[in-house]
């Protein structure tokens, strides 16, 4: 028998040649060929691939009739697995010789050569770090039982050697791997892998073993040591065969005489790669040819077809070549073989992918999306942007004409897959941490959590704003907190939720607090309900989570988990798959460990397993399905299609992270042919271009998409832009690199050739709606239209409330929206997980006016203050008492000085004024103090608050206009703590035209915006009186600097735009608005509505 290696440029003539094998049937009609393959992905191509080969049809001797039958596809391990007489689990997996390792770690922490990783691991320490060490166990034992398994595949000879007390290749600070090994050897009680190994590669070159007898390997681009030993064994009584994808027969030609491993620094295998690309890229096939049989092998090119004339090709012709020949090549303008498109951020790179499949598929009729092939090393990032840009054509109406493409997104991890999985790694997180508000709240998010407790959108809306106005941060309760230093119950989800259920019964205002429990206010009766199951939800949580505490067996920690997901979940019949999913996950785990299951581990030990096991594991299923096919650089490598697209080659991410194991002894002197991960992602990459027949894609983040700071490509990535100037006799990177705008709707992506110069007829973008929005953002620029171009008409004239006149002149401009039954747009805080360590002034404000008008309703300062120390708002600790203490100091003095001015039993007087033409003015002032209004702020007293008073003392005035009435405003002064009392005295002019003129200002304002913001009008009006620049001083409360202006105002905002300037409040006065002295809207507009009120001050002095 033979070792037959078949070498190709590409794998589908690879793939034919196989078939050619495979048609010529073996002796035994029922005897089937064994093909061994790298990946599912590979595997499924590759039966399709045959399929049009084998078969009993005729059609031009072909054969071709789709049928792939008589042939056994296999995993690399599990043939291993067979030839070795390990058909079930092998014991000397990584999985399987963890914990027995475990246990040898456990019992030698004490020993003297073990010192180094039992400090790592606490042996010596106390308290919180021992515990906090401890929990590395799983984790250390599963990345040594990973090395061990590696030196047993990649360097046989040093576990070997250990056995036979020989250390010398062994660096001395790792020689404790040597004890641990041979203990952990004489606790399995079986023979070690390199004894296997070579009892194995023995018993096959003496009799073979029960295999076909002809056997396929095919795809790989690197082999261990042991396994190209078990391969040369098994052609002693085997036709074995070898199918390499090889990206150079000229590169292997040069590297013919280079046979046997060597040390990886002296391996000067590079400098026969004279192509660039072979050069950086292609490690690991060199490694690979060094390590083949160099007698006794047959070597078979197959020649692939030509190569078309665009720049991929000339690109694979020279790798094929071995060489770099741009003589007599131009880049025709129309060549788009070459893609590169630099964008911002993975977002804007799937908006981008989407667009160019799109253009390939409009140019190419004959082009199907199973052509196409997209590949990217973050899948689990990517995955939810290309679900959310891809295959909603059925969903969205309108949509782009990217979401009548299938896609099928392979090998992601079960967590994002199975909810159930995904609630399994949101408790393991939440166990040991602080259970902040918001990791709560994304778990009443999930589904099956939401199924369990019958929570609706308008449920956890509610819930969000309970949890939020509670002041929930983090624990559960204060028991939870201990642990992290901190012993009170405030800002706990036990704090929160008692504070809501007693809410269900009681107000805030109620002073009735049930112990130290404050009632949340706005908790309705018809929300009794949703309250239970918010805490039912929360109690069994706490519960779920103390659980998955501590230290305990393995089982445990397993029954813990099931138990909690069963408390927490539900789902209903459609869905049961996923509870049958985690049961057999969760029960793989435990067998796995087998009678060791009763194992001590900890949180961390666990949090380490679970994320191991449940990551992405591709399935056969998930490829070549007809559809668009996503995945990682891995399942799909080589694999030919039409189009392959490589997105998210960022410089972060590609190639992986290739820190140096400081454990691994054979990192510390690598031989050529041992696994390298960074090489090992450039492989696929030289892979990927050699798969594509018609149009390589590649996209990476070439700016940051909040700053535009440029962010260089991966150095693979740039490396074959280096190569690509060198293909052609000019450089082509200018024209083949597509750097993107940030935005979808800028125009050069919808001009014809603005943004892809090669296709000067063609807008980039298919998207109908960025279109119209880049026209719209292309058109004329124009000062911003008016609101309204000109006044509502005026409505019916009817009575008027002083409430309602009130509240219009709290914010004039906002009173014309709420006339229009328009809500403007507000900023709602999210939910806070820190704790408050400090508040700011509008904090301080809020909790001010609470403690004041708790006072003024007759509550103690000092229960005041515990009232709000029970709302959870202050910083904890002494800092929030001081603070609390400042803020109740000024708000007492401020309740003291309105007790002194409110003498006398108050009362409320109602009021009806008669306004002419039929209308009235009517309402209630209250409360009254003899002759007297008292108000208090906690604010700083301005005129919006002077004009509070004034409004209800012009009513009385016209209601009972002998008597002498007044107001008192107390507030608080604008530097020092002394409250700042201002009086208002009768008005200067008849109280009922003062009334309807603001009436007429109040019947004006609902019909357009005008000119009345009260900071700036006040501003401007105080400076008219006492003979100051008026526009100088309104222009200062306009304009925001250090903080905000009336510019900035929401309703100001909506009603002339962000940054407005105080010109567009000075336009002439229009009919109806004029008053004498003043020329603008503004200042006419000021002078009605403040200069009555202060000559009333001015005279009260």
């Amino acid at each position: 028998m033979a070792f037959h290696i078949h070498r190709a440029e590409r794998t589908d003539v690879l793939a034919d040649g196989l078939g050619g094998l495979l048609s010529t049937p073996p002796d035994d009609p029922f005897a089937e060929d064994l093909v061994v393959v790298p990946a599912r992905g590979v595997e499924r191509w590759l039966s399709q691939r045959l399929s049009h080969v084998l078969g009993r049809g005729t059609d031009a001797g072909t054969g071709a009739d789709g049928v792939c039958a008589g042939v056994t596809f296999r995993s690399p391990a599990s043939l291993i697995a067979e030839i070795s007489g390990t058909r079930e689990d092998d014991p000397w997996s990584p999985e399987a010789i963890t914990w027995p390792l475990l246990e040898v770690i456990d019992a030698s922490l004490d020993e003297p050569w073990c010192e180094l990783l039992a400090r790592h691991l606490g042996h010596f320490s106390d308290g919180e770090e021992r515990e906090l060490r401890r929990g590395r166990r799983y984790a250390v034992s599963r990345r040594l039982a990973g090395l061990f398994v590696s030196y047993a595949r990649q360097r046989p000879e040093l576990p070997a050697g250990w056995l036979a007390a020989d250390t010398g290749q062994t660096p001395s600070d790792l020689t404790w791997q040597a004890h641990l090994w041979r203990r952990l050897v004489d606790l399995m009680g079986i023979d070690p892998p390199h004894v296997r190994h070579a009892d194995t590669v023995a018993r096959l070159r003496q009799s073979g073993a029960e295999l076909p007898h002809r056997l396929s390997l095919f795809g790989y681009t690197r082999l261990a040591v042991t396994d190209i030993e078990l391969l040369e064994a098994l052609s002693v009584h085997h036709d074995l065969h070898l199918w390499l994808p090889h990206p150079s027969a000229a590169l292997w030609a040069a590297l013919r005489d280079q046979r046997g491993a060597v040390p990886r620094q002296a391996d000067d295998s590079h400098r026969q790669a004279r192509n660039p690309v072979l050069a950086s890229l292609g490690r690991d096939v060199r490694e690979l040819q060094r390590g083949l049989p160099a007698e006794g092998a047959t070597d078979e090119f197959l020649p692939g077809p030509a190569r078309p004339d665009t720049l991929l090709g000339w690109l694979q012709a020279d790798i094929a070549a071995n060489s770099v020949a741009p003589q007599g090549r131009s880049l025709h303008p129309s060549d788009r073989s070459v893609q590169v498109h630099c964008c911002h951020g993975p977002a804007r790179q799937v908006d981008v992918l989407r667009e160019v499949l799109l253009g390939l598929l409009a140019d190419d009729p004959t082009m199907e999306p199973r052509d196409i092939l997209v590949m990217c090393p973050d899948i689990e990032t990517y995955a939810p942007l290309i679900g959310a840009d891809f295959g909603l054509g059925e969903v969205v109406a309108g949509a782009h004409p990217a979401h009548r493409l299938r896609v099928r997104l392979a090998d992601r991890s079960l967590v994002q897959t199975n909810p159930l999985l995904g609630i399994a790694a949101q408790l393991l997180d939440l166990a040991g941490s602080r259970a902040t508000a918001s990791q709560a709240l994304n778990l009443a998010n999930a589904e099956p959590v939401r199924a369990r407790f019958g929570f609706t959108d308008d449920d956890l809306q509610n819930i969000t704003d309970w949890v939020r106005e509670a002041n929930v941060r983090w624990g559960f309760d204060q028991a939870h907190r201990i642990p992290f230093g901190v012993d009170f119950v405030h800002n706990t989800w036990q704090f929160g939720v008692d504070r809501i259920l007693a809410g269900v019964a009681l107000s805030d205002d109620s002073q009735s607090w049930i112990d130290k429990t404050l009632p949340l206010d706005d908790v309705g009766s018809n929300s009794v309900e949703l309250a239970g199951r918010l805490a039912e939800l929360v109690c069994r949580l706490r519960a779920v989570i103390g659980s998955l505490t501590g230290a305990q067996s393995l089982s445990a920690w397993v029954t813990a988990l099931t138990e909690g997901i069963g408390l927490l979940t539900r789902v209903g019949d459609d869905d049961a798959w996923q509870i049958s999913q985690l049961h057999r996950e969760l029960n793989d785990v435990l067998a796995r460990a087998g009678d060791r299951a009763g194992t001590e581990l900890r949180l961390a030990d666990i949090r380490q397993l679970l994320h191991r096991h449940l990551a992405g594991r591709p399935t056969r299923a998930n490829f070549r399905t007809g559809t668009l096919t996503v995945c990682t650089m891995v399942p799909m490598r080589s694999v030919p299609h039409r189009v392959v697209c490589l997105v998210g080659l960022d410089d972060t991410v590609f190639p992986r992270a290739g820190g140096v194991d400081g454990d691994d002894a054979l990192a510390r002197e690598p031989r050529t042919g041992e696994r390298d991960v960074r090489s090992e992602d450039r492989q696929l990459l030289l892979d990927a271009i050699c798969a594509a027949t018609d149009t390589l894609v590649i996209t990476y983040t070439g700016a940051n998409e909040y700053s535009g700071q440029p962010r260089p490509p991966a150095v693979p990535l740039a490396e074959l832009l280096d190569a690509l100037d060198a293909t052609t006799d000019t450089p082509v990177r200018d024209r083949i690199v597509v750097h993107h705008p940030l935005q979808p709707f800028d125009r050069r992506n919808v001009e014809p050739g603005a943004l892809v110069t090669a296709e000067p007829d063609e807008p980039f973008s298919f998207d109908t709606g960025m279109l119209d929005a880049a026209r719209v953002a292309a058109g004329e620029r124009t000062d911003r239209p008016r609101l309204a171009a000109a006044p509502l008409p005026p409505e019916p004239a009817t009575d008027v409330s002083l409430a309602e006149l009130i509240a219009f002149f709290r914010d004039p401009v906002k009173g014309f929206f709420r006339a229009l039954d328009f809500t403007l747009p507000a900023e709602v805080e999210g939910v806070q997980d820190a704790m408050p360590v400090e508040i700011d002034a509008l904090q301080q404000w809020t909790v001010g006016d609470r403690m004041l008008t708790d006072m003024l309703r007759g509550m103690p300062p000092q229960r005041a203050l515990e009232a709000e120390w029970c709302r959870g708002t202050l910083p904890p600790g002494q800092l929030g008492w001081r603070q609390a203490k400042e803020i109740r100091d000024q708000a007492e003095l401020l309740a003291r000085e309105a007790a002194q001015q409110r003498t006398g039993t108050p009362r409320a007087i109602d009021v009806d004024v008669d306004l002419g033409d039929g209308r009235r003015l009517a309402g209630t002032v209250s409360p009254v103090y003899g002759t007297r209004l008292v108000t208090v702020t906690y604010s700083k007293l301005d005129g919006k608050h002077l004009l509070a008073a004034w409004i209800p003392l012009l009513a009385l005035a016209a209601h009972a206009g002998r008597t002498e009435w007044s107001a008192v405003c107390i507030g608080r002064p604008r530097r020092g703590t002394t409250p700042r009392r201002e009086e208002i005295g009768r008005p200067q002019e008849s109280a009922v035209d003062l009334l309807r003129d603001l009436v007429a200002i109040f019947d004006a304002g609902r019909r357009e915006p005008i000119p009345l913001p009260l900071k700036t009008s006040y501003a401007f009006a105080e400076a008219r009186f006492s003979g100051d620049d008026p526009i100088h001083a309104a222009g200062k409360r306009w304009r925001s600097g250090r903080f905000p202006g009336d510019d900035a105002a929401a309703a100001h905002v909506r009603a002339w735009g962000a940054g407005a300037p105080l010109r567009t409040l000075l336009e002439p006065p229009r009919a109806g608005e004029e008053h004498p002295g003043e020329d603008t809207r503004l200042g006419a507009y000021a002078a009605r509505l403040w200069l009555p009120m202060l000559r009333a001050c001015e005279a009260a002095r």
